[in-house]
């Protein structure tokens, strides 16, 4: 009897454990081992040490994706964070059909990323598009948008005649593009996280607040920001990761071989998928993975020790 006792817990978390080995820890390990290893479509070919992590060092495209990832991220986080934050304040006042809003923000969350992506294309269509039939009507020029491979501040500053090169030319319009889509979608569900977030405030603040003559900017500066911490450090966190892992999005609106006009939308886990699935370059593809790992442990590591500190648990 009390060896039942003693072992009936692990048997209710067995089905979940086996899930998580096999789906999930097994392929990570195989991941990190195929990086070691020169391995195709033809089969195993042998260890090769480090040469698969030696040949990223000396890869264009690979850094290049590495370039519009950083640029992907630092695009959508903060907007990811600011713009839900602002529409969660406007949802919890009082507001006529409140419920019918949440709804409306929430349906890109739910519907599938590839049936958005096509609807954005057709939006974002240089020749029948409407948005450029907007712009055309209000008097301004079309854009390519997912076909203009130029950095958004060299468009913006050469009429000046200044024309910036590289990384200050900025993300191409291309890859603009793609993250006001990313945005988009995940305003709901960010929206929905704050909103939780808020109505755990326990109204008391806000009436202390109130009675000793604090502003609206006083209030949600020494109230509402810190007591909201724990959510903003989560969706932090979640929008960076799944920033880095961005993929529907890019395959479906400028899809293969280059990964939009002059690869300039080619994100790292759309670059792993074509060495992986186009190339059949496993190994590389492994390394490529492993180091995307090695960048999101870093940084929720730095996340963690910087803005975590700074977490407010009421």
């Amino acid at each position: 009897m009390k060896i039942r006792t003693r072992l009936g817990p692990y048997f209710y978390i067995l089905p979940a454990l086996i899930i998580v080995l096999v789906f999930r820890t097994l392929p990570i390990l195989s991941s990190f081992t195929a990086s070691f290893t020169d391995y195709d479509i033809g089969g195993f070919h042998g260890f090769v040490g480090f040469a698969n992590y030696a040949r990223m060092l000396s890869d264009a495209r690979f850094w290049q994706s590495v370039l519009n990832t950083v640029f992907f991220v630092l695009g959508v986080v903060p907007a990811g964070l600011l713009i839900p934050l602002f529409l969660a304040m406007l949802l919890r006042r009082k507001l006529a059909g409140k419920s019918f809003y949440r709804t409306i923000y929430f349906l890109p969350v739910v519907t599938s990323a590839v049936a958005i992506s096509v609807v954005w294309t057709w939006l974002y269509n240089p020749e029948a598009g409407p948005i450029n039939q907007i712009i055309t009507a209000l008097g301004g020029e079309p854009l390519l948008w997912l076909r203009e491979p130029r950095g958004i501040f060299e468009m913006m500053l050469s009429p000046l005649g200044i024309h910036p090169k590289g990384i200050l030319a900025g993300p191409s319009l291309a890859l603009v593009s793609l993250m006001l889509v990313s945005i988009w979608k995940s305003t709901g569900y960010n929206t929905v996280l704050f909103l939780a977030g808020l109505e755990n405030i326990d109204e008391s603040y806000y009436e202390a607040a109130r009675l000793d003559g604090a502003g609206a900017w006083g209030t949600f500066r020494h109230i509402t920001w810190p007591l909201l911490s724990p959510t903003t450090y989560y969706v932090l966190i979640m929008s960076t990761i799944v920033s880095f892992k961005t993929f529907a999005l890019v395959y479906v609106m400028t899809p293969p071989p280059g990964g939009g006009p002059l690869g300039t939308t080619n994100v790292m886990v759309f670059y792993l998928f074509q060495k992986a699935f186009d190339r059949f370059d496993i190994g590389y593809a492994s390394a490529i993975s492993v180091f995307l790992f090695l960048i999101l442990l870093s940084l929720t590591i730095a996340q963690r020790r910087i803005a975590g500190k700074r977490v407010y648990y009421s």
